[in-house]
């Protein structure tokens, strides 16, 4: 579903009316014991996503909060967190998220939380998804795992209910030789173990454990 709006997201197109991505989650949430989500994350490559579903969520007054999470050399996240929009940074190691500069469609003001996902959580959690539910997906996915996982387990420490929902933005294939490739990874100097050991340990006990 993700990828059916990705051409239109710097644009932030449609967020009042049908046929945007923010409606069609919650179409999609209709039946589910808990339709309205608690939480929406995404990620933000322009920021047109979170743009669109940030002011359709503030349209309808819904009570659901919008997380965007970022990957590891991106500027939004020093941005929102220090009001500074003209923060630039290294650029994303995750492919399809993360900004080396704050994009015009980035609005934090339809933002309720930025979350910070080193690049192996974002990995660590790709794989996971991968053992948990049989679809291999790709790393700005997995960054986006990682941050559901961080707030579904803050809901499970403050005993709340409710739903958190998340895009599938990418498939595996694509990421073989290197986000699947051990080598690749030590080459890259980064050692995913320990959030793969918190994630796995995670879906025991709705308890995460962050690495140091």
């Amino acid at each position: 579903m993700a990828t059916a709006y990705s051409a239109y997201a710097e644009r932030a197109t449609d967020w009042r009316g049908n046929n945007n991505i923010a409606e069609s989650i919650f179409e999609q949430m209709r039946l589910e014991r808990f339709p309205e989500p608690t939480w929406i994350v995404v990620g933000a490559g322009t920021g047109g996503t979170s743009a669109t579903i940030g002011r359709y969520v503030r349209y309808r007054r819904y009570q659901t909060r919008v997380a965007v999470v970022d990957p590891e050399g991106s500027a939004f996240f020093g941005a929102f967190r220090d009001e500074d929009p003209a923060r630039t940074a290294a650029g994303s190691r995750i492919e399809g998220i993360g900004r080396p500069r704050v994009e015009p469609s980035f609005l934090p003001t339809v933002i309720d939380r930025m979350v910070h996902v080193p690049d192996a959580a974002s990995i660590a959690a790709m794989r996971w998804t991968a053992e948990v539910t049989g679809r291999g997906v790709g790393g700005s996915t997995g960054t986006n795992m990682w941050g559901a996982v961080e707030l579904i387990a803050e809901m499970l420490a403050r005993g709340e209910r409710g739903s958190v929902v998340t895009l599938i933005c990418d498939g595996a294939e694509r990421y073989r030789g290197t986000y699947g490739s051990d080598a690749w990874l030590a080459e890259q100097g980064l050692d995913i173990t320990p959030y793969l050991e918190a994630l796995r340990a995670f879906h025991k006990t709705g308890e995460l454990t962050m690495p140091l």
